[in-house]
């Protein structure tokens, strides 16, 4: 293997398992690299699912036109890796990007997408700078003791991730002779996280203090130190939880026991876990971090992503003050399926003149711009079958019936809402179907396709290898 080669294969695993951990942690996901070995060395790059395209005036302007970037006080040695100075995030819209410099690899920037969903990029950030700290180390190592683990360590980075964030978060606020430890926090929400109580998942709030800080704290309720539960009881937490499920109450926790009961306000710093049932968030001071569900931590707010939807009234005919009262009104609707846990169907009809679906019809539309009909409008979603919206922003019919023929692009493992909704939706134009399940992602249906769902990436191309900025930018014909 040459050196070229080396570098090329260290660059593809490491970006494979960045990619692969990402997936699972904010949905499929790109990841992309731009790098320099060496000071004088052009720079490379390596997108292979073009995440970058769409950028590339801003690359040839930063790394292209000029050489000021190359200016460094790093001494290049690539038989020796320290520590990385940090270079500025590019700021660039849509992606999130962590770069830095080091004694074996010159310079590197990383990239992956900022999907509009996160909680925060800060865990994502950390897994990006993670995938430079283990590229600078492999180049280091060079090709005699490269053992190719870096990808499978990106792969099962997760809780490392959320961990990294939130001890950074907490240096900034505390400093950094904070007693906290993470570790033991994290293991315990997501084993509690998944223990069911009489059939019920845990609701309620769990906050990590220092225990320097408990003096501070209006319990309401506090155990005897003798007495105090241990977290690594997690059937006993689980029970606990009860006890502040639906209110303002939280139990308190030092990181290692649980203190108490409280309905106040913590002081200074506090890590939150907010248990909601199937799924739940983890934050500091309030702010998330990261949500959690399926014993796995994860980035998504777990709100309905609608931005399809928004994208297909604005390339309707539809005039923009329509398509934004349409657009809140079918918004409001979906997230009150998704509260209340219950699954339902949406037609949209663009047309002029409303389609004819199989259903319950009305006398005369309901004006959904009125609030009382809107929430009446919430409450028939629960019945079997759609909702029947037109582009007058008025309610035609509710359980509709929606047919068609079967076509190959139906998914078996899918319910009968979704696959209906792919055979009605190709059958008819100018029709947009949301479907809202119980236990699945919120689907966006035009044209008997999902145009919520994204391409599949359990692959990279076998063909693609790194190559020069320059040539890379040519393509695009700038």
């Amino acid at each position: 293997m040459n050196q070229n080669s080396f570098t090329s294969t260290c660059v593809r695993e490491t970006i494979e398992g960045l990619r692969d951990g990402l997936s699972h942690f904010s949905g499929p996901s790109r990841a992309a690299v731009i790098y320099v070995i060496e000071p004088f060395h052009p720079v490379y790059v390596y997108d292979p699912l073009n995440l970058l395209r769409g950028h590339e005036p801003k690359f040839k302007e930063l790394y292209l036109s000029s050489d000021e970037w190359r200016k460094s006080s790093i001494v290049y040695d690539r038989k020796q890796f320290n520590n990385m100075i940090v270079e500025k995030n590019l700021q660039l819209a849509g992606l999130i990007s962590y770069g830095g410099r080091s004694s074996s690899v010159f310079y590197q920037m990383w990239f992956t997408e900022h999907h509009p969903d996160m909680c925060a990029i800060g865990p994502t950030e950390r897994w990006l700078e993670q995938a430079a700290f283990r590229f600078s180390h492999d180049i280091a190592n060079e090709k005699e003791l490269y053992t190719g683990i870096s990808g499978s360590f990106l792969k099962e980075y997760s809780t490392h991730a959320v961990r990294d964030y939130l001890v950074d978060e907490m240096n900034m606020i505390l400093g950094w002779d904070t007693q906290i430890r993470v570790y033991p926090i994290l293991n315990a929400v997501l084993e509690i996280s998944r223990t069911p109580e009489e059939g019920a998942w845990p609701k309620g709030k769990l906050v990590f203090v220092e225990e320097n800080k408990l003096s501070r704290i209006q319990f309401i309720a506090k155990f005897p130190q003798t007495e105090r539960p241990n977290l690594e009881k997690i059937k006993h937490i689980r029970k606990l939880l009860l006890s502040v499920e639906n209110s303002e109450r939280k139990l308190v926790s030092n990181e290692r026991t649980v203190v108490g009961i409280t309905r106040g306000k913590i002081p200074d710093f506090c890590i939150e876990a907010d248990f909601r049932g199937r799924h739940g968030f983890l934050g500091i001071n309030g702010n998330p971090a990261c949500s959690f569900s399926d014993g796995r931590f994860k980035s998504t707010t777990h709100k309905a992503k609608l931005v399809q939807v928004e994208e297909a009234f604005l390339d309707s005919d539809l005039n923009p003050e329509s398509a934004t009262i349409l657009f809140k009104i079918v918004t409001s609707i979906v997230h009150g399926a998704a509260t209340q846990k219950h699954g339902c169907t949406i037609v949209i009809d663009l047309n002029d003149s409303p389609v004819k679906i199989s259903g319950q019809a009305l006398e005369k539309p309901l004006n959904l711009q009125s609030p009382g009909l809107l929430e009446l409008t919430k409450s028939l979603s629960k019945v079997d079958g759609a909702l029947h919206i037109g582009r007058d922003i008025h309610l035609h019919g509710f359980a509709c019936l929606l047919d068609g023929p079967s076509i190959t692009a139906e998914d078996r493992a899918r319910g009968a809402r979704y696959n209906s909704a792919l055979r009605f939706t190709a059958e008819h134009r100018g029709i947009i179907v949301v479907v809202v399940s119980s236990d699945q992602p919120v689907s966006v249906i035009v044209d008997g396709a999902e145009i919520s769902a994204k391409c599949n990436r359990t692959a990279l191309p076998h063909y693609s290898r790194p190559e020069p900025l320059e040539t890379w930018v040519s393509k695009s014909g700038i």
